[in-house]
């Protein structure tokens, strides 16, 4: 995947400033809300599979905590760095109270490329970052969940490692569990069934079918590889999808069965049957109607968006539209859907776990499609409302009434002491 060197961190406070001019915030809270609250780095050993003692770096960040604790996944990546979880602890802050969920927002990350590592390797870092950072989370005060290069096993070991140190399982310290340790119905798939409910009601707006919809994913991991199957079920046709490997496009749609073999087989969709080979950077400029970013940040900037052909970007992934790109792409009549509104289904389902670990009474997959339905279509109705409005891209719009109520929880809350 090509990685630009926009500061993730700058770019997030671009987009907040942007927000917070046109609120005209005080300017102690302006000043409160531009930076994390809390900040853990970390070094800690991990004695290998032969013997030897490596050092791994960890960090966990808490931007806010101001609506509820706080809420953000855990990224296991060899490029991560500070300031790319103080940007993602920020969106996570955003992102929940965009869909109204009781939550603030954080982040988590191990710099280390997990596919180098063996399963116990994985699980003796897993368990020792979680033993670095368990001062920090707890389900009434900071909730992990999976994000790149974690998953539901990884989530499992954390909730283990935290609840012998409590001497009691605490199912609710993370969420994105595997459901027979009281993980929910619906995770698996809910950021992408999040977004394909946003962009159904986008497309509705737009006058644009998504039936018959030409579509290219960036990215084909749970959210990538989910959003094409659900849209392909929707009657769209995926004409080109890549991941950090290269890519393939197929102007007549690609076989997603064979598609899915070969990244079964092989962990990747680079060299699959049925399309012309792609870079990622031709991907994005693919002809189509629909983009779906659904890898890493920083993939749509001032270089690239010029070029970009999709009527819609829906953002998928965090932060992959740098704020000139924004610019670009609105100038151009692009309308591009935000992260922080179209990919918090996740976030919206792990609150949902949250609730039925706290109370142990579990919902079906069918009750929690139904309120993950009703709380993303409320969120776009709300956020397309005030863009329509006030005349300004739906992203801003978004950003209004997340920092707005962020805002306006400090405000009714009061300073301590």
């Amino acid at each position: 995947m090509t990685i630009h060197t926009e500061n993730a961190y700058h770019n997030a406070q671009k987009q907040f400033d942007i927000a917070a001019d046109i609120l005209n915030l005080d300017g102690g809270y302006r000043r409160l809300l531009r930076v994390p609250h809390r900040e853990f780095a970390c070094n800690f050993p991990v004695k290998m599979d032969d013997g030897q003692i490596r050092i791994f770096t960890g960090y966990r960040v808490q931007h806010n905590t101001t609506r509820g604790p706080a809420k953000g996944g855990i990224r296991y990546h060899p490029d991560t760095d500070i300031d790319e979880v103080r940007a993602l602890a920020m969106l996570m802050s955003w992102k929940c109270a965009v869909v109204n969920i009781p939550y603030g927002g954080a982040k988590g990350a191990v710099v280390v490329d997990p596919a180098l590592l063996s399963l116990g390797e994985i699980e003796r870092l897993t368990r020792r970052y979680a033993t670095e950072i368990s001062f920090l989370i707890g389900p009434d005060i900071d909730i992990p969940a999976p994000d790149i290069g974690t998953n539901a096993q990884i989530m499992a070991w954390i909730m283990d490692t935290y609840s012998m140190h409590r001497g009691h399982t605490v199912p609710a310290v993370v969420t994105g569990k595997p459901i027979n340790i009281g993980g929910s119905h619906g995770r698996n798939e809910a950021t992408a069934r999040g977004l394909v409910y946003i962009l159904r009601e986008a497309c509705e707006g737009a006058n644009i079918s998504i039936a018959g919809a030409r579509v290219v994913i960036q990215g084909f991991g749970n959210v990538g590889g989910t959003s094409a199957r659900l849209l392909e079920e929707m009657g769209a046709k995926i004409v080109g999808v890549a991941d950090r490997g290269g890519g393939i496009a197929n102007t007549k749609g690609i076989d997603l069965r064979q598609l899915q073999a070969h990244y079964d087989k092989t962990g990747t969709v680079a060299g699959a049957p049925g399309g012309d080979t792609v870079s990622n950077a031709e991907l994005l400029e693919l002809p189509c109607d629909i983009l779906i970013p659904a890898a890493i940040e920083n993939q749509i900037t001032a270089r690239n968006a010029d070029r970009i052909k999709a009527k819609i970007v829906i953002e998928a992934a965090n932060g992959p539209t740098t704020p000139d790109a924004d610019t670009i792409l609105h100038d151009r009549g692009v309308l591009v859907i935000p992260d922080i509104l179209a990919n918090a289904g996740g976030v919206t389902v792990s609150y949902f776990e949250w609730v039925q670990g706290l109370q142990e009474f579990f919902w079906t997959e069918r009750e929690v499609n139904a309120q993950l339905e009703r709380i993303m279509v409320n969120a776009f109705e709300q956020v397309n409302t005030v863009a329509q409005a006030r005349r300004m891209p739906l992203r801003t719009a978004a950003y209004l009434l997340a920092v707005d109520r962020t805002a306006q929880a400090y405000i009714t809350r009061g300073i301590y002491p």
